[in-house]
């Protein structure tokens, strides 16, 4: 998709950028609309560039980042540059699958000349370490300082109230799906469940002792999340046998 508008540059902050020029390769964690414009300001902003019309600002959206899609990312970025000297390149997802991120290493490490990758994902965390030393974080102000939106944890908060029982007859709903858009869309939510878990644990909880272990498995869980081939309903039954029972009250 080429992006045709410059409506989201004109919403963005005035100090965007809390990174080190000279990459050609940045990650942006948040949501796609704020990562879209950090992206898209940073890019006229430090290039020169003109968003609206430019064949050499490529926008690719993805719900879940596969290898196939990996794939035509790579075609695109060896394209070159049409226009000018420069072409950008912005991936938007929800999700990377681990496959994907190998697949992208090479490229992130060493891009065509003149093209400048960014990648826009709702957490750093979905990175493997070994993408994510390949790529430098680009910051907005707004991202340090928003909050995660209202409503955001009251699946977790539910989850965390029902009985033992209970919980397994959601698991037992989230882990019938039987294609593979559905399969991709209980992850989400399995993930949101697993991150709605830690929000709450950290406001009912702060520092206390009683989160050491909670958040080892949420650490845990939410990594395995991301690797589709680990059995979402062995998941998904740990934790709900590892909420502690003090965190409903």
């Amino acid at each position: 998709m080429i992006l045709s508008s410059r409506r989201l540059l004109s919403t963005a902050p005035t100090s965007l950028y809390h990174t080190v020029m000279g990459h050609h390769a940045y990650v942006i964690a948040g949501d796609s609309e704020m990562g879209i414009q950090t992206a898209l300001t940073f890019i006229e902003r430090e290039f020169g560039m003109n968003a609206q019309g430019n064949p050499d600002v490529v926008a690719l959206h993805y719900s879940l980042l596969s290898v196939e899609n990996v794939r035509k990312v790579i075609a695109a970025a060896q394209q070159g540059p049409l226009l000018g000297e420069h072409k950008t390149i912005l991936i938007v997802a929800s999700r990377i699958y681990h496959e994907a991120q190998n697949a992208l290493l090479k490229l992130f490490e060493d891009p065509p000349k003149g093209t400048t990758l960014f990648l826009i994902l709702p957490e750093l965390g979905q990175l493997l370490p070994t993408l994510r030393s390949r790529i430098a974080v680009l910051e907005s102000e707004a991202s340090r300082s928003r909050s995660k939106p209202k409503g955001a944890s009251d699946g977790a908060e539910q989850f965390i109230t029902m009985s033992l029982e209970r919980r397994r007859g959601v698991i037992k709903k989230l882990v019938s799906a039987v294609d593979e858009e559905s399969r991709q869309s209980t992850r989400d939510e399995a993930l949101a469940l697993v991150n709605g878990i830690e929000a709450i644990a950290y406001k009912k909880w702060g520092r206390d002792s009683r989160l050491t272990d909670l958040l080892i498995d949420i650490a845990q869980l939410r990594g395995y999340l991301y690797d589709r081939s680990a059995p979402l309903k062995m998941i998904l039954e740990h934790l709900a046998l590892t909420i502690p029972k003090g965190l409903a009250k």
